[in-house]
C-alpha cells in the first residue's frame, strides 16, 4: 500500500500532518525570505476580500516577491518529505484564486508574482496551476491536539478564502472522510491481492472491512448541514474554487503572465471538486463497477462524462492516480462473483455497493440542495455561478445521477 501513499490509518491524507509553517533558514537565504512573505501574505486573504482589496494587494507587490520559493526541494529541507512544497502549492493556489475570483468581475490576467511560482511548484507536485482538491482539503489542516485522532473536533484548516464556520467546516467534514476511507481504501488492496491467489475468505473479509468503513464514510458526510448552510455555501464558499474550463464566466480561459511554457496563451483546467478525490474511483475500480453507460440517446454527453472521470486523475497526486489504475488491473471480485454464484460472498459486496449507492443519492441531494435550490434566490453578498456546471465544469447533475444509478445496477443476486 505505501507506494501509493495510501494508509489503513489515514486512507489518502499524508502520513504526517500538513506542514502548517516552513522551516526557517539562515536570513540571507531568499527561499526562507519567500516563504515567510508568502506564508504571512496569505493570511491577510480573508480580510482583504471582504475589503474588496485583495487583487490591489496583489497588484502591489514586486513581481518577484515568491520567485525563489520555486527553488524549495525535499531534499534541500531537513526532515522534509514534500511537505513544504505542498505547504507551497496550498498557499500559491489560495493567492491565485483569491485573485482570480476576489473581485466584481473574474480576473482574467494572473499576474506574474503568483503565476510564475505557482506554475513552478505545481509542476514539482504534478499537478496543473490550479485550486484542486488536494491543495483545498488533503494538504489544508492540522490537528488542534496532536495526541488525539483526525475528527471533526479535532481539527481546523491551516488556509481559507473568507473564513468562517461554513466554509471550515465544509472542507474539514472532507478531511475527516478522507481519513475514514483507509480502512476501505486499505480492504480493496487487501482483497484484490487475496482474489489474486483466490483466497476469498480474506476477500470477504475485505468487503466487510469496506463496508464499514463506508458507513462511518457517509455518517460524517451526512453531517455537512451542521454547520455549512447551504446559502452560504453558495454565495460565499463555492465562488472561489471555479476552475477556467467549462466556465462561462471565463470564456476564454486564464493568461499565466510570465509563464514561459503558455506563451502568453489563454489556459483552462478543471475547477476543486471532491471528484478529484481518489476515494470512490478507487473503490469502483476495485469492485468492478463501470462507468460506461450513456444518457438518453445521445452519445455525445457519455463522451463528455467519460472524458470528464478520466480528466480528473490529472488533478490527483500521482500516487493516488496510480492506485486507481492497479485497482483497476488487478481486480476481478465482479468476475468471480458472476462466474461462481457465491452466496457468501454476494452479502457484504452488495453491502459494499449499497453504501456506494447511498454515498452517491446523498452527494445528488446535497448538489440540489446547496447549489440548484440557491441558484433560484438573488443574492447580494456573492455569485455561486452556474447551477449546470459544477465547479469541475461539468454538467453535475446528469452526472451524480449517471453514476448513483449504474453503481445500483451493480449489486449481484444472492
Amino acid at each position: 500500500r505505501e507506494q501509493f501513499d495510501l494508509s489503513e490509518d489515514r486512507g489518502y491524507l499524508p502520513a504526517e500532518d500538513p506542514a502548517i509553517s516552513f522551516n526557517k533558514y539562515p536570513h540571507s537565504d531568499t527561499t526562507s525570505a519567500a516563504c515567510y512573505l508568502l506564508l504571512n501574505d496569505s493570511k491577510k486573504i480573508p480580510k482583504l476580500l471582504v475589503a474588496g482589496q485583495f487583487r490591489n494587494f496583489v497588484d502591489s507587490l514586486d513581481s518577484g516577491r515568491y520567485s525563489s520559493i520555486a527553488s524549495v526541494e525535499a531534499n534541500k529541507i531537513p526532515g522534509d518529505t514534500n511537505s513544504e512544497v505542498r505547504l507551497a502549492m496550498n498557499l500559491l493556489s489560495f493567492m491565485a484564486h483569491a485573485y482570480m475570483w476576489g473581485g466584481d468581475k473574474p480576473a482574467t490576467v494572473l499576474p506574474r508574482v503568483i503565476a510564475v511560482p505557482w506554475h513552478a511548484v505545481a509542476k514539482k507536485v504534478g499537478r496543473p496551476p490550479i485550486q484542486s482538491y488536494v491543495s483545498y482539503a488533503i494538504d489544508n489542516w492540522y490537528r488542534i491536539d496532536k495526541s488525539k485522532d483526525i475528527t471533526l473536533d479535532n481539527i481546523a484548516l491551516i488556509q481559507n478564502f473568507l473564513a468562517g464556520v461554513d466554509e471550515e467546516w465544509f472542507t474539514m467534514v472532507h478531511v475527516v472522510m478522507e481519513a475514514q476511507a483507509g480502512p476501505a481504501l486499505a480492504g480493496a488492496y487487501d482483497a484484490c491481492v487475496a482474489a489474486n491467489e483466490q483466497d476469498w475468505e480474506t476477500v470477504k473479509n475485505c468487503l466487510f472491512k469496506i463496508a464499514a468503513s463506508l458507513g462511518q464514510l457517509y455518517q460524517t458526510f451526512c453531517r455537512m448541514e451542521e454547520k455549512c448552510d447551504p446559502y452560504i455555501y453558495y454565495n460565499r464558499v463555492r465562488p472561489y474554487i471555479f476552475g477556467t474550463l467549462n466556465n462561462p464566466n471565463l470564456p476564454d480561459g486564464l493568461i499565466y503572465e510570465g509563464v514561459e511554457e503558455y506563451r502568453g496563451t489563454p489556459q483552462k483546467f478543471r475547477g476543486e471538486t471532491g471528484a478529484q478525490s481518489a476515494i470512490i474511483p478507487a473503490l469502483d475500480g476495485a469492485l468492478g463497477i463501470h462507468h460506461q453507460g450513456k444518457i438518453g440517446k445521445k452519445k455525445k454527453e457519455e463522451d463528455v462524462l467519460k472524458t470528464y472521470l478520466m480528466e480528473m486523475r490529472e488533478y490527483m497526486p500521482p500516487k493516488h492516480r496510480e492506485f486507481i489504475e492497479w485497482c483497476e488491473e488487478n481486480s476481478n471480485l465482479r468476475k468471480h462473483l458472476k462466474n461462481k454464484k457465491d452466496s457468501a460472498m454476494a452479502l457484504p459486496y452488495n453491502l459494499c455497493i449499497e453504501w456506494m449507492e447511498a454515498f452517491r443519492t446523498k452527494h445528488m441531494e446535497f448538489a440540489g440542495k446547496y447549489i440548484v435550490k440557491q441558484g433560484q434566490t438573488a443574492s447580494a453578498v456573492g455569485r455561486g455561478g452556474s447551477t449546470i456546471y459544477g465547479t469541475g465544469g461539468t454538467p453535475f447533475m446528469k452526472y451524480l445521477k449517471k453514476h448513483r444509478d449504474e453503481t445500483t445496477e451493480h449489486k449481484v443476486i444472492k
